[in-house]
């Protein structure tokens, strides 16, 4: 079938892209690839269509399919997409991506090569020309524009002959093989679909079980991404495979995608519900009882399917306070643990077993919590690891909003609600960094979690910089009890900038006595340890992150650049773990660990004024990584996007 039929079936409605294949994620690159391999007759492969019935089929986009038969493009949609948009000039109705990948793309007559547009570069040389206004306009358009340059009419003839070479790229033939028959079912499709795409965009197993869904309830996709918004407009950030993942331990109670393979369309609907309920259910829990109230703070996410199973299994409710603390006390362990930090369905699978059967669940879940610890109280040592990456941070915040501390500058309790535009919660930095560095202290200890804490944006300005032996006196003078509300040691020598070790030490100590008690509290008094071997390794300061303001800020604008480009959305402080034992090997400031075309690029990070051991640990795992926002944004601007400098 011609190229050029193909387009125009598409526009007729008899060939469609199907509801389970993913958006277009082509970079510049594979489509400057492609133009040339089609320029030189070179072969690009062949097509795979599904043809099936038109009142049957779900297909992407609002394109209004022809009566009868469709075709639904299973292999091809990159090479068809692109083709559609450079001969076209914009996008197909079923597109969803990039179209920068495709658009303002030219031809060297001289050189015979494509590029994407670049101003400095092109404007003032005609050789460069359009490759959509020649496939638009023909090449009796461009005859006169090169005749009336001297110096390129001399080559005219050979000049219109690539030319011609480009515009019979619509005359291409591609080979179309067909799927038919009414035994041919979505699943059958779908994984004929993902054996021919092994080399290319393969679905993810999220990907292959959201098809199957689609398949009979096209709207899934749509409702899921509704409550995903729901929940980000409230401060928390949730993706798709995430949700995906909590229907399906509700309803099957498995950790694998595939136990979604026999759930109805009409059951998935009912689970979604279901799940969108247990997750505001578990927030409002969370945040009310613990204080993790935003997305920053939250922490252990990917246990929240595991307790979504349990209140499932009992109908939605708690049987009482003492059930309900106890849950919390395996959720905050197992988010302090990094319970599911690597090999995350395995070791969901295991605590989903320990919970079918109800009787005895908590506990069976708290004795695997045991096996991989050994100790569950906090110590000091805990304590000491340093960034907001930490994954005891989330407990220092914890500790701050269920115990009551007070501000330091108005003696009111610390809420995530208070009023005003200066009442903001803002992380403070106990003795402030510029001192720290004046005195020689290193990164890792300016940013030590034992020197943070939580105050209003207002009292967090009135202390700047300040020395921590001038201002914390006249703090207690003015509220007497508040900084002992934040752990902070009264012994006034240990405030002083040398003794500033010591003062980490004292709080780390106050800090787990705090946390012990209030987890014992959960559990309603002391835990019975059992007699388990001593497993717990020795916290060690794990490298990265993001330490000032201005950093995030950078990182902020990085992110949101990148999702103007319609790029998939990063993630913030990324932990990177052993994926064997799932400790943390360092903290990444922003990171794609698919890339930024998932299932085709690398994994990429950007990683501000960080030392040696992060970038390391980052290459070790196989992350290209950029130290600065101008290297990374050129590396999207040429590698992904494909265009050109000045562009």
């Amino acid at each position: 079938m011609k190229v050029s039929t193909i387009l125009d079936h598409i526009d007729s409605g008899h060939m469609a892209l199907p509801e389970f294949q993913r958006g277009y994620v082509w970079n510049g690159e594979q489509v400057r690839g492609l133009m040339d391999s089609l320029y030189r007759q070179h072969p690009v492969g062949s097509l795979l269509v599904w043809a099936t019935a038109s009142d049957h089929a779900n297909s992407r986009g609002d394109q209004t399919l022809v009566p009868g038969v469709v075709k639904l493009l299973l292999d091809g949609q990159q090479r068809i997409t692109s083709l559609y948009g450079i001969i076209r000039g914009q996008e197909p109705t079923f597109f969803d991506g990039n179209k920068k990948a495709f658009l303002d793309l030219y031809f060297h007559l001289d050189d015979e090569t494509f590029e994407f547009y670049g101003p400095v570069k092109m404007r003032q040389d005609p050789r460069w020309i359009s490759v959509t206004d020649l496939m638009r306009k023909g090449v009796g358009e461009f005859f006169s524009q090169v005749h009336e340059q001297p110096q390129l009419a001399l080559r005219i003839a050979e000049y219109m002959e690539r030319m011609n070479a480009i515009t019979n790229i619509k005359e291409r033939e591609f080979h179309v093989e067909e799927i038919t028959g009414e035994d041919k079912t979505v699943d059958t499709v779908v994984e004929v679909f993902n054996r021919v795409n092994s080399g290319g965009t393969k679905l993810s197993k999220g990907d292959l079980a959201l098809a199957k869904v689609c398949a009979q309830w096209p709207q899934a996709r749509s409702e899921m991404q509704a409550r995903l918004k729901r929940w980000r407009d409230q401060g928390f950030d949730f993706r798709l495979d995430w949700l995906l993942r909590i229907i399906n331990t509700t309803l099957t109670g498995e950790a694998l995608f595939t136990a979604l393979k026999d759930i109805s369309s009409q059951d998935f609907k009912d689970g979604l519900n279901r799940a969108g309920h247990y997750v505001d259910q578990l927030l409002n829990l969370i945040g009310s009882r613990l204080g993790l109230d935003h997305d920053r703070v939250l922490g252990g996410r990917y246990a929240i399917p595991l307790l979504a199973r349990y209140l499932e299994q009992r109908g939605g409710k708690l049987e009482d306070q003492t059930e309900r603390d106890r849950l919390l006390y395996w959720y905050v362990h197992s988010l302090l643990w990094g319970r599911y930090a690597a090999a995350t369905e395995s070791v969901l699978n295991q605590d989903l077993g320990a919970i079918e059967d109800n009787d005895g669940a908590l506990g069976r879940l708290i004795l695997l919590l045991r096996q991989q610890r050994g100790d569950l109280r906090l110590h000091p040592d805990d304590f000491g690891g340093w960034s907001r990456g930490a994954r005891f941070y989330p407990l220092l915040y914890m500790l701050s909003r269920v115990f009551g501390a007070r501000d330091w500058g108005t003696g009111v309790e610390l809420k995530i609600s208070l009023l005003g535009k200066l009442s903001n919660l803002q992380l403070h930095h106990i003795f402030p960094k510029a001192r720290l560095y004046e005195f020689g202290y290193d990164k890792a200890d300016v940013n030590a979690l034992a020197n943070f804490t939580f105050l209003t944006q207002e009292t967090n300005l009135s202390i700047s910089a300040r020395d921590p032996a001038e201002y914390l006196p006249e703090v207690e003078k003015r509220n007497p009890g508040a900084l002992a509300s934040h752990w902070i040691p009264m012994d006034p020598d240990l405030w002083d900038l040398s003794r500033y070790h010591d003062f980490l030490a004292a709080r780390r100590e106050l800090l787990a006595n705090a946390g012990n008690e209030f987890l014992e509290s959960l559990y309603h008094g002391a835990i019975p340890e059992q007699e388990l071997a001593e497993t717990r390794p020795t916290e060690a300061v794990i490298p990265g992150s993001v330490d000032s303001d201005d950093e995030l800020s950078e990182l902020i604008e990085i992110a949101d650049w990148v999702l103007r480009h319609q790029l998939p959305e990063g993630e913030f402080e990324m932990e990177l773990v052993d994926q064997e034992t799932g400790n943390p090997l360092a903290i990444l400031d922003l990171a794609w660990p698919e890339g930024l075309q998932p299932g085709l690029s690398e994994p990429v990070a950007v990683l501000l004024d960080e030392n040696s051991a992060t970038e390391e640990a980052a290459n070790h795992a196989g992350f290209r990584f950029f130290t600065d926002g101008a290297s990374f944004r050129r590396y999207v601007l040429r590698e992904v996007l494909g265009e050109r400098e000045g562009a």
